[in-house]
This record gives C-alpha cells, sequence and structure tokens, in this order.
C-alpha cells in the first residue's frame, strides 16, 4: 500500500502510527499539498491528504474512512476504535474534538500562509483559536477526570490516544498551543507517552509551513 501525504500533518500521522501499530507494511509517498499538489491529484481529484493507495489500484481518501478499512483489516480484536457500547461513544467523541481542533489549526495556517496580511480576518482567526482551545481544555479535562487511568477510554490505547496525540502534537509544533506548561497538561502527559513509543518516533517529523 501507499501512503499519500507528509508525516507532520496530523491526519496523515494517525493513518501512519495506526498502519504500523497494525503491522501493516506500506510505502510512503511524502508529498506536500503545495508543491506536489498535481502529483497529489492524480490519486485524489481534490488533491488532499492522506490518501491510501491499496495493492490493487484502489484509493481510500480521508483519514477516518482510511481507519474504518484498517480496522476492519486488523479484525475485531485489534481494532484500535472499540465496537459498540459507551466506550465506542466516547472514542468518537475525543477524536471528532481532536480532528476537530486540527482543522482548526490548519485553517489559521492556512490564513497566514496564503491569504495577504492586509486580508486576514483577525476575528475569524480568535474564532479558530477558542474552537482549538476549547476543545484541548475539554479533552484535559475529561483526562485529568480519569485520575489514574493513563489511556482515554477503557484500558489500553484506543484510536482515541493515538488521534489526540497527533493533533496535540501538530498543534503545539506549528501554533505552540501549550507555551504554558500548565495549559492542557493532561493531554500534553498522554501524549508524553504515547510519543516516547517506536511507533511514534518513526512517524514523527519536523513541521513544515502549508506552502512548502
Amino acid at each position: 500500500m501507499l501512503l499519500i501525504g507528509m508525516l507532520d500533518s496530523p491526519f496523515v500521522r494517525r493513518v501512519a502510527v495506526t498502519m504500523k501499530l497494525y503491522g501493516l507494511p506500506y510505502e510512503h509517498g511524502n508529498w506536500s499539498v503545495g508543491r506536489d499538489f498535481d502529483r497529489i491529484r492524480q490519486f485524489n481529484p481534490l488533491g488532499r491528504v492522506p490518501t491510501l493507495v491499496l495493492d490493487d489500484g484502489e484509493t481510500l481518501m480521508e483519514s477516518s474512512a482510511i481507519l474504518d478499512y484498517l480496522d476492519e483489516l486488523a479484525g475485531p480484536e485489534r481494532a484500535l476504535l472499540p465496537r459498540s457500547g459507551p466506550d465506542r461513544r466516547q472514542a468518537l467523541k475525543l477524536i471528532a474534538m481532536a480532528t476537530g481542533a486540527a482543522e482548526k489549526g490548519v485553517l489559521q495556517l492556512y490564513e497566514n500562509a496564503f491569504r495577504p496580511e492586509s486580508k486576514r480576518h483577525e476575528p475569524w482567526l480568535e474564532r479558530c483559536r477558542t474552537q482549538v482551545s476549547a476543545s484541548l481544555g475539554a479533552i484535559d479535562r475529561y483526562l485529568g477526570e480519569r485520575g489514574v487511568s493513563q489511556w482515554l477510554v477503557g484500558k489500553r490505547m484506543t484510536q482515541a490516544d493515538v488521534t489526540v496525540t497527533c493533533a496535540f502534537t501538530f498543534l503545539n509544533d506549528a501554533l505552540r498551543v501549550a507555551s504554558d506548561r500548565v495549559m492542557f497538561a493532561s493531554v500534553a502527559t498522554l501524549a508524553a507517552r504515547c510519543e516516547s513509543l517506536p511507533v511514534f518516533q518513526e512517524t514523527r517529523m519536523a513541521f513544515e509551513p502549508p506552502n512548502s
């Protein structure tokens, strides 16, 4: 399989981490949505990442759809997303908040990278910052309330932990959302624990601006 997209994207990275956790081999197309836009569009008409090209040439788009396919390959007992019930709903809620925060972070970066300074709308940027902070804050409070548990859902790592870690690391690298060590302390602790694992270290790359 071919995974297309740079690993500084939290959406690409959560797919890459998941594939490594499942032991699924893949090639990595380290292509930028800026400089490699036309190349990516040969596989995805939107020119977006991640895109996963299967061995038979079929392409999957959007990280949520790709992860659904990977869970199917892994099987219900190994799948990182709980199968059903409250744990599944809680994991999906946490994933939605994390990916939503990451999306708002990407929009801030695109605003600064592609829009002339005179055209930037500060109230809209502030709204994005508020959404990022509120989402991370809600995850942080939830994790703090779990006390001694080291994972977001249940007793093992789930897709919620993978996605929250990838989103938090991206937002901190790109926007310094946790420049104050007290801010989002519980999420920062979770992310540090995950980032110390080989599968996360193998998929970590320095952040590059979106127009590179």
